[in-house]
């Protein structure tokens, strides 16, 4: 008896069968897309987590740009202050 402990099916993804499937009607001159768009399921979920994760870190230096500047204006607001007692 063999058990199978990892509980995936292991088989290929729409997106493979997808590619395949433009694949043979490019080679059978059934469509005449670019290799590009034939090839697009197959690169397509990698380039929308390149997009996500360019948007994200943007999102990440915007955020730490904003913050750097306005603990710098209160920091500069603290030592007007201190001068301000002298």
């Amino acid at each position: 008896m063999s058990s199978n402990s990892s509980g995936g099916s292991g088989g290929i993804s729409f997106a493979g069968l997808l590619a395949i499937a433009f694949i043979v009607l490019k080679l059978t001159h059934v469509i005449a897309w670019s290799w590009w768009w034939v090839l697009a399921p197959l690169w397509a979920g990698a380039a929308l987590v390149a997009v996500i994760l360019v948007v994200v870190l943007l999102g990440a230096v915007i955020a730490t740009s904003v913050e750097s500047r306005s603990s710098r204006r209160s920091l500069d607001r603290y030592q007007r202050s201190l001068r301000g007692r002298r």
